[in-house]
């Protein structure tokens, strides 16, 4: 099967250059839809869903090659090849960010720059490293999510999305969850969760831009000072925004932020 059908790709916009938007976990392409028509006019813009995700190909699922993050930074790359694409702007949420970063170090040709939005390279603390989660809370989280998915999906969504006084985020943020194929759910929670790509980072020489929330119970401010200090080509701005999914709550920070970076 062919990546763009794989993936479920949607090119919009018009322009010379590529930006190529990449959903969080549990979420997918649409999570984007409060930024990308700021851009449409100007850049063409390349959409996605992991597969697992949103309306991928749920077939083309292996365990084995999405046993790690190489899997889906695999992916990345094949559908920038099909779509002919290269010098591809990556905009990554979460998860995404340290999958754009596997696929730009594998192939930097292929990348002009990239954009974490909420980074982490582990969300396991170690040592001095403070990731945010000791082990054990990571996977009481996990089993949880193995037991019981809608009372993992009710409990997380308000955490992850910060931002109390706007309930309504939480219930979309818990819907994306409880859609998502509790099996693949399970999986790519493990691969995401379980991750420690600290290594990675010195492989990295593509110009970077960290946005980080200043209030996240996800990745901590401490998590994107570490990411900013790995990469001596990023850049880090530190929002006045809260929760993990500021391109929900906060789009026009994020946008502008975007659009003065590119």
């Amino acid at each position: 099967m062919s990546a763009i059908l794989r993936n479920n790709v949607k090119v919009s916009g018009s322009g010379p250059k590529t930006l190529m938007f990449a959903h969080g976990y549990g979420c997918d392409q649409n999570m984007w839809r409060a930024v990308v028509p700021s851009f449409e006019d100007e850049y063409r813009v390349v959409l996605f869903d992991y597969v697992g995700s949103g309306l991928s190909d749920l077939s083309s699922f292996n365990r084995t090659r999405y046993s790690s993050l190489t899997g889906y930074a695999a992916d990345v790359i094949e559908i920038i090849e099909e779509l002919g694409l290269d010098r591809v702007t990556f905009i990554g949420h979460s998860v995404s960010s340290m999958i754009g970063a596997l696929a730009a170090i594998e192939r930097p040709k292929l990348f002009e720059q990239i954009v974490m939005i909420g980074p982490s390279p582990s969300y396991i603390n170690d040592g001095d490293y403070v990731g945010g989660f000791g082990r054990s809370d990571i996977e009481d989280l996990l089993e949880m999510l193995d037991n019981n998915h809608a009372g993992w999906s009710a409990m997380m969504a308000p955490i992850i999305m910060g931002n109390p006084d706007r309930p309504e985020l939480a219930a979309e943020l818990e819907a994306s969850f409880c859609k998502t194929d509790p099996v693949h759910a399970q999986h790519f929670a493990r691969v995401t969760f379980l991750s420690d790509n600290r290594s990675d980072l010195v492989k990295l020489h593509t110009r970077t831009l960290i946005l980080q929330c200043a209030e996240d119970a996800i990745a901590p401010l401490s998590v994107g000072q570490y990411v900013h200090r790995c990469l001596p080509e990023s850049q880090l701005i530190v929002m006045d925004a809260t929760g993990h999914c500021p391109h929900l709550s906060s789009p026009g920070p994020v946008t502008d932020a975007i659009r003065a970076f590119i």
